[in-house]
């Protein structure tokens, strides 16, 4: 039997992780990123994606601090440089640059590195090994003090929002086909103002830690 105390860790970073990373809300966002796509092309992402996130995570967890602290680099700036990078890619959904940019792509064939571009980034980091989950993890990992049994309950729960991740990324094909092309393009407008307003957000709390 789990002790009580390891089993609040664990549904604590759960929580915690599940909440930041936020799978659900990546599917919408996934889609309009492999917009385009074979559904083949489309799962190679789904997987490659997950699989970096993880590894970032895992990183982080275990090297984040001590990399961080011996470059003098500060968590605000992640946060900043984040938000910069994100507000480029909702810049071109919101105006059909990324669409038109897709368009091209969907009548020849996707390459790979293609799909290794759009697996890295955007879609691993920073939308979903972001500044924000970077900073969860590393919290959470401070505060195993170490413990071996709490690090790989860490390393579990980075393993099951992967997981979660994945199944939602697999499942989103199924809601391409039900939005149909119109819908696809509505949503990836839609998107573009949200991913606008986080990537906003991102270098507005960026800025605000380092003040």
């Amino acid at each position: 039997m789990i002790a009580a105390p390891l089993l609040d860790f664990f549904l604590a970073a759960l929580t915690t992780l599940m909440v930041t990373v936020d799978p659900p809300g990546l599917a919408p966002i996934f889609l309009s990123l492999t917009l385009g796509m074979a559904p083949e092309a489309r799962r190679s992402v789904a997987f490659r994606a997950t699989l970096i996130a993880g590894g970032i995570m895992l990183g982080f967890a275990f090297f984040g601090q001590p990399v961080l602290g011996a470059l003098g680099i500060g968590l605000p700036a992640f946060r900043i440089a984040g938000g910069l990078l994100l507000f480029w890619i909702a810049f071109e959904m919101v105006f059909e640059l990324r669409n038109r940019r897709k368009s091209g792509v969907a009548r020849t064939a996707i390459d790979e590195d293609h799909i290794r571009n759009v697996a890295a980034f955007p879609l691993a980091i920073p939308l979903m090994a972001g500044p924000g989950t970077i900073t969860a993890t590393m919290l959470i990992a401070g505060s195993a003090r170490g413990e071996p049994v709490r690090l790989a309950a860490l390393v579990g729960v980075i393993a099951l929002v992967s997981l979660a991740c994945l199944l939602v990324f697999l499942a989103a094909e199924r809601l391409s086909k039900l939005l149909g092309i119109t819908g696809n393009l509505v949503l990836t407008r839609l998107l573009g103002v949200i991913l606008a307003a986080l990537a906003v957000q991102f270098v507005i709390d960026g800025v605000r830690a380092m003040l």
